[in-house]
């Protein structure tokens, strides 16, 4: 199979949809060899932030010298994003002669009795298959889905489990509760393992103490109450901090809003953690170079200037929380215009009634995605609480509209799914699009 094929032969799976469960994915493991016992893991779970605290991490022990994998989902522009080494994308050729290796042994799986694997545990496997060709130093492991049946979640001794922020969300798969899901999300919590976990809601922190007790791991929460913000703009954030008892001063990140901030810290956590307890060595200038050099597309990230183009990935009730905290912060005398799709299984009128009070003009579209709100529903739901609303289904239409009309100094915000504002990065940074 070349390139194309192979992502056709991968997007084929999908209609196999999510199946939560290890079987499949440990079998196709099994007989590629079983890669993912040779990396030395850090494995991330969590609601919001996981890509973001993973990029972080994967940066500060890259700039100490290490080979580091990153795997993350979904991607924003190219399916490559999500398999990187030393942030370099995994690349097209490889993809194509990894997934003919697994098509081989899936035809065998399934001669077997078992199961097709679903899209996610193909990707996933071929992450492990290249990562161990690659000889990694470290694997910064983002979970896809919940934790615990996660097809990541086959690694079985990492070196630290991290639960990021917890919420609600894809309720109809891991719970209607926070308690139900932090439960999933704390799956990834090994025997005898160590967890860095995120100040959560009491109910969530309960459950994740519970599973720390069973599993006799240990159980360590970040710690935000000793930051001193010095510095916090559109362009990047300045801060001083205390992590596991030693001080930072004058750290930078250029990743925008005080919640990544509270990313990076998990981080520093992280990093902390590995040098103290695992001999891992990470110097200080390591730390701040890659906390500085991290980017992470499509959390706060500005595109354009005049007008300005923020796009965000909030799809989620913390998510617009955090988006609407920094447009305060940031542009409190604007006009803000806003760029909107979402699929129908989020929490969308929640994330309406937080962001939508912020804006005077907003443009509906309909993400390229089966589970997507139209852009008609949107609209409707959206003219309860401002007058000015714009439906336009084409994506490109979309974008093309909106910088049309908007004016030199106005502030244009993108956002509600990362299956469209991928798109909408990619349109704007198109030159024809761009006025």
């Amino acid at each position: 199979m070349n390139y194309k094929e192979s992502l056709k032969y991968i997007e084929d799976t999908h209609k196999f949809g999510i199946r939560l469960g290890l079987d499949s994915t440990g079998k196709l493991l099994e007989l590629l060899g079983n890669p993912q016992e040779n990396l030395k893991v850090v494995h991330v779970a969590g609601t919001n932030g996981k890509g973001s605290v993973c990029s972080f991490i994967a940066n500060i022990l890259k700039e100490e010298g290490y080979k580091v994998g990153l795997y993350t989902s979904p991607y924003l522009e190219t399916f490559t994003e999500r398999i990187r080494v030393n942030g370099e994308n995994i690349p097209e050729e490889d993809v194509a002669r990894i997934i003919t290796i697994i098509k081989d042994k899936i035809e065998i799986m399934i001669n077997e009795g078992y199961s097709a694997p679903t899209e996610f545990e193909i990707v996933t496997a071929m992450a492990f298959y290249y990562y161990n060709e690659q000889n990694m130093d470290y694997v910064v492991l983002e979970v896809g889905l919940g934790g615990r049946y996660d097809s990541t979640n086959v690694i079985k001794t990492p070196l630290v489990s991290v639960v990021v922020s917890i919420s609600l969300d894809h309720i109809g798969v891991l719970g209607d509760t926070i308690g139900k899901i932090a439960y999933e999300k704390a799956g990834i919590i090994k025997e005898n393992g160590a967890a860095i976990v995120y100040k959560q809601v009491k109910e969530a922190e309960d459950v994740i103490k519970q599973v720390c007790k069973e599993k006799n791991a240990e159980y360590i929460e970040v710690n935000f109450n000793d930051i001193e913000i010095k510095k916090s703009d559109i362009y990047s954030q300045v801060y001083n901090c205390t992590v596991m008892g030693e001080k930072f001063d004058n750290l930078e990140i250029r990743l925008i809003g005080e919640h990544q901030i509270n990313n990076s810290i998990v981080a520093l956590n992280v990093i902390k953690f590995l040098r103290d307890n695992k001999n891992i060595k990470v110097s200080n200038e390591s730390i701040e170079k890659g906390l500085l050099n991290t980017k992470w597309p499509g959390r706060i990230e500005k595109i354009k200037d005049k007008p300005m183009f923020i796009i965000d990935g909030a799809h989620n009730e913390d998510g617009a929380k955090s988006l609407a905290k920094a447009l305060e912060k940031n542009f409190p005398d604007k006009k803000l215009t806003m760029l909107i799709g979402m699929l129908a299984d989020k929490d969308v009128d929640s994330v309406l009634k937080i962001l939508m009070p912020k804006f005077n003009k907003v443009i509906t579209t309909t993400p390229a995605n089966d589970r997507a709100i139209s852009c008609e529903e949107l609209k409707n739901k959206i003219s309860k609480y401002i007058e000015d609303v714009t439906a336009i289904e084409n994506i490109e239409e979309a974008v093309k509209y909106t910088l049309d009309n908007a004016k030199e100094d106005d502030v244009i915000i993108s956002a509600g799914s990362l299956y469209m504002i991928g798109t909408v990065r990619t349109l704007v940074n198109e030159k024809e699009l761009v006025i």
